[in-house]
């Protein structure tokens, strides 16, 4: 399976990141990335990774500008894309097929060709333009998954509450790293079974 994973300029540059570390050890699983200036820079800015490692993560690396790059037609076959974090403006970018640059085109392609485009906003609050560009992505068929808390795993670490939310976007091209704390229903803390 190949899976491509675009990194923007939001905050958030931690999901992109543990999306491929965890790939990684996925066998059959050959990632392509891209990142955009501002990702490098929040790399710096919010982790202690720098580019050169987060690159050697991935099995495949493309320069933004590459508008030429395999991943940039939909001849090359992939399971799809996500685009974690999806800045606002690489948002507008995909919602209007603004396709300027290699992340925003890849992701123009899962479209057109139908596959799985995965969002992972990380912006708040949202305002109505937000929403509308949102909505307009939805529209078009891709999925919109912002990194909201999942209360119920009841962690106080950062770390868990973000590999939660890398195996709940996994699971949407059915990869199963383990990641998910499963919902068993109300009744499951007190079954002894």
């Amino acid at each position: 399976m190949q899976l491509i994973i675009g990194m923007s300029g939001a905050s958030g540059v931690v999901y992109g990141i543990r999306l491929l570390e965890v790939l990684r050890s996925q066998p059959g699983i050959e990632t392509h990335l891209i990142m955009s200036e501002s990702a490098k820079m929040n790399i710096g800015l919010e982790t202690d990774w720098n580019v050169g490692d987060v690159k050697a993560l991935a099995s495949h690396v493309h320069s933004n500008k590459d508008i030429a790059a395999t991943i940039a037609s939909g001849s090359f076959r992939t399971a799809g894309m996500v685009v974690a974090p999806c800045s606002i403006k690489s948002l507008s970018a995909i919602a209007n097929s603004y396709s300027d640059s290699l992340l925003v085109r890849a992701a123009d392609v899962a479209l057109k060709e139908r596959r799985r485009l995965v969002l992972v906003p990380r912006e708040t609050p949202l305002h109505t333009g937000h929403c509308e560009l949102l909505m307009k992505a939805s529209q078009l068929g891709a999925i919109i998954a912002p990194p909201m808390l999942a209360h119920y795993i009841k962690t106080n670490s950062i770390d868990e509450l973000v590999d939660h939310h890398v195996g709940r976007v996994l699971d949407l091209f059915d990869i199963d790293a383990g990641l998910v704390k499963r919902w068993r229903g109300s009744r499951a803390e007190n079954d002894p079974s």
